[in-house]
């Protein structure tokens, strides 16, 4: 390793030759947790199940900023056709290369370094600075940020604001931010029929046939019309088996999986109602089963927004655009305790590609602009 770069990128690095693909952690939380505390910081580790997690706080102030992280990565796919080995981190051409260095432990970095450089000008500061990390992010997070909500709820604690750290931006550093994302709500359906020959279909009933009309009429569906922050509600048939490869047997089940990503304008059991009286309509023998993997959640004009935008503009001479597309992130589970949440972090055009890559002067600016939101939010 080079230790003549610079703080985050060398931070940056630890945390890259770490192998923690989801839900494993491989010890970077013990490397962030050693950070923190030399600045004063309570780390206090809260595991579930198979997943590692860590509440870190400083400062005792009526206002919490919460940045929020994740140290596992997904698989590195084919090692062989990295350039260099995904975990064992790379300087070229002034971009750090590794799995995980743009989504997300170089903005990990970015908001370590940020905040000791902000305790060390303000060892006083008046609010209070939180992190909550988790090692499952990219799997099911059921054990994750979800699990260290609810745990802080129950205890009565407070955040008022969340910044997450996920790669938002699309093009250069602060182009793009996220004040809001989809819910996104799945549903597995079995349909029954009744087993028999192809040659003989007056004896059987093929859920197939059956379920025909209600899919298409599910697909064709206009849940709600979006509105000026989100798109419209969509939906996706992502699966469909019957049979067993047979071709002169007519299946006894039909199992079919649905995805929702839906807007403020619908809820779960909006669509929930609605597609289960399609199917009664249809009268399906059917089993069905709804799994919410989050609720919507959008952060209107208010002071965390307010910061990101000052800071976006200070650094970039340019405001992003504000948006709330992509899939979900653990922004949810922080609305959920009332709280304002941004999404800014690095580029994201290699993320989860074989060569991901973050350029260690957007890394370098990220932890300038962390610092500075935390300056505008907790000095008051």
């Amino acid at each position: 390793m080079n230790h003549k770069i610079c703080p985050v990128a060398m931070l940056a690095q630890q945390l890259i030759e770490r192998r923690s693909i989801s839900p494993e952690d491989a010890g970077c939380q013990d490397i962030i947790a050693q950070h923190l505390n030399c600045f004063g910081f309570t780390v206090e580790p809260m595991h579930f199940g198979d997943t590692k997690n860590l509440w870190a706080w400083r400062g005792s102030g009526e206002k919490t900023l919460v940045f929020v992280a994740h140290t596992d990565v997904v698989p590195a796919g084919d090692e062989t056709l990295w350039t260099t080995p995904p975990f064992m981190p790379s300087i070229r051409d002034g971009s750090l290369y590794g799995r995980g260095a743009a989504d997300m432990k170089g903005s990990l970095a970015a908001m370590i370094i940020a905040a000791e450089r902000f305790v060390e000008a303000h060892p006083n500061h008046r609010q209070k600075l939180a992190f909550i990390i988790t090692s499952d992010e990219e799997a099911s997070g059921v054990n994750g940020t979800s699990k260290v909500v609810q745990a802080l709820m129950a205890r009565n604690e407070k955040v008022d604001y969340g910044l997450v750290g996920e790669p938002s931006s699309t093009e250069r550093i602060g182009d793009v931010i996220k004040n809001g994302r989809r819910g996104s709500l799945t549903a597995q359906l079995c349909i029954q029929g009744v087993q028999g020959h192809v040659a003989y279909p007056h004896l059987a009933q093929n859920p197939i046939h059956q379920a025909l009309g209600a899919l298409k009429e599910l697909s064709m569906i206009e849940w709600d019309q979006g509105n000026a922050f989100f798109p419209p509600t969509s939906v996706q048939i992502t699966g469909l088996k019957a049979g067993n490869g047979v071709s002169n047997l007519i299946p006894d089940q039909l199992h079919v999986q649905f995805n929702f990503r839906f807007n403020t304008e619908s809820t779960y059991s909006m669509i929930k109602n609605q597609v289960e009286n399609l199917l009664e309509r249809y009268a399906l023998d059917y089993q069905i089963t709804w799994i919410l993997s989050g609720e919507p959640f959008l952060t209107p004009k208010g002071e965390l927004l307010d910061a990101v935008l000052n800071t976006v503009q200070h650094y970039c001479d340019k405001p992003p655009d504000i948006l709330t597309t992509g899939g979900t992130s653990d922004g949810r589970f922080i609305a959920l305790m009332g709280a304002q949440v941004v999404e800014l972090g690095p580029i994201n055009h290699s993320i989860h590609k074989v060569n991901e890559s973050v350029s260690i002067a957007d890394l370098q600016l990220l932890t300038k602009m962390y610092q500075r939101i935390m300056e505008q939010l907790l000095l008051t």
